[in-house]
């Protein structure tokens, strides 16, 4: 069994060494002397004076690297980028901010002053790329309300992050109090020709909600965002100066489709949840492993997740006896906090695997994409059919660790929490389910 663990682990590392995004990028945007191509759009840059950048997310040094490798040398770039790791190579021109996740810090809402500074000068003789990724809710923000402070700003997300709501209706209450998302970064670009680039971790059909949807005409509604805060008993959880603007009816409704702002917009989706999973069923089946996709586990709490992909890896199994295989996910699973452990949904997940899958010839790994799990400092963790006697052994109980949500701290025990740093990418959450005959 602890080779269909490495087997998983291998899996895991050749899906994140094929999504490279400045690769995409040159494949999907190309440029014939002055006229930048992309989908059936057609953009001539020698209409444009000036050529602006907003990069903000997880991935945004590696969707800066690719912009330059498709614009120079006819067009050097210049604008601000928000990330939560510093780059490697700095582009000239651009401005860094190294901004907190899960939760703003003072350099997220210097990066938004800085963004929207920016955008205030451009004009219709400019043209700005939106390079959109994973995290960007956290790593540009700034209230909408002068009077809320950084603290409270991190109060609100520390709020949201951890009362299990689902991203969609997370992002539905942050667009309703932010002055750069849900589409206001498109409103203070003004007449400036706009073109969003997204490397996407949300479900498909939700590209507004990722990074808060700041140049996407919101779909969600002050209704929406007020019925989110009832029905996760957020009210309390949120500051005073909070909770008064909100008393005191506010709220400004988002800009919609149809708005003035989005009539020379342009969206690309560069990476998404097909070019996850693509690569990963590649390199599942050249393991040997006859393979299935599911993703209709996306958003669910931790335990059904849990019970319903190890019954599909059974059905899998009984349908293809004497043969090693293998059930892929993605998306993300739903796992409030309970406790003030270390840990993620990601070992969440595999942590509630452990019991279903002891003395089974079975193998469950979750991790996310960008390296990052929650509060940990790892990506996620793998378990197989003796890790609860191993954990037993070592005195460890994996559903207390559960509960104190606590789960990077019994994997880390065992060896089997997964850690690749900052990937510079950020697509959904991965698991790989393997099972023996």
């Amino acid at each position: 069994m602890p080779q269909l663990k490495q087997l998983a682990r291998q899996i895991f590392h050749e899906t994140l060494a094929a999504i490279d995004i400045p690769t995409t990028m040159q494949r999907k945007l190309w440029r014939k002397g002055a006229v930048l191509s992309f989908g059936e759009t057609r953009i001539d840059l020698r209409n444009f004076e000036k050529l602006r950048v907003v990069a903000i997310g997880k991935a945004a040094h590696a969707m800066v690297e690719g912009l330059e490798l498709v614009l120079a040398p006819f067009l050097k770039i210049e604008g601000v980028v928000s990330a939560p790791t510093p780059a490697r190579k700095p582009a000239r021109g651009m401005k860094y901010f190294i901004a907190g996740h899960p939760v703003p810090n003072a350099e997220s809402w210097k990066a938004a002053e800085a963004i929207l500074a920016m955008l205030k000068r451009c004009d219709k003789r400019t043209l700005v790329f939106f390079l959109l990724s994973g995290g960007g809710s956290a790593l540009v923000e700034l209230p909408l309300d002068a009077a809320e402070t950084l603290d409270d700003v991190q109060q609100v997300h520390r709020a949201l992050v951890t009362c299990g709501a689902p991203i969609h209706a997370i992002n539905a209450v942050r667009k309703h109090l932010s002055a750069v998302k849900g589409g206001r970064l498109a409103v203070a670009a003004g007449a400036a020709t706009k073109i969003t680039l997204a490397v996407s971790d949300v479900p498909a059909g939700y590209e507004t909600a990722l990074a808060s949807g700041p140049t996407l005409p919101d779909i969600t509604t002050i209704e929406v965002a007020e019925r989110v805060i009832e029905k996760y008993k957020l009210q309390e959880k949120l500051p005073s100066s909070v909770r008064r603007w909100l008393a005191a009816g506010k709220m400004p409704e988002t800009p919609k489709e149809g708005s003035a702002a989005f009539s020379n917009a342009h969206f690309l989706l560069l990476l998404g949840m097909d070019d996850l999973f693509h690569p990963a069923h590649h390199a599942t089946e050249a393991k040997g492993c006859i393979t299935r996709c599911d993703n209709s586990t996306d958003d669910w709490p931790v335990e059904p997740a849990a019970e319903f992909l190890l019954e599909q890896l059974e059905n899998l199994r009984k349908d293809h006896p004497g043969q090693r295989v293998a059930l892929i996910a993605d998306g993300e699973v739903s796992s409030p906090v309970t406790g003030n452990g270390i840990g993620g949904r990601n070992a969440a997940f595999v942590l509630a695997c452990v019991e279903k899958i002891a003395g089974k010839k079975i193998a469950v790994l979750s991790a996310g994409t960008d390296g990052m799990d929650g509060n940990s400092p790892g990506a996620g963790a793998v378990a197989d059919g003796e890790t609860l006697a191993r954990a037993r052994e070592m005195g460890l109980d994996p559903a207390e660790a559960l509960r104190r949500s606590d789960a990077f701290t019994f994997f880390s025990r065992l060896e089997d929490a997964i850690f690749t740093g900052p990937t510079g990418n950020n697509l959904r959450d991965l698991r790989v389910l393997i099972a023996d005959p």
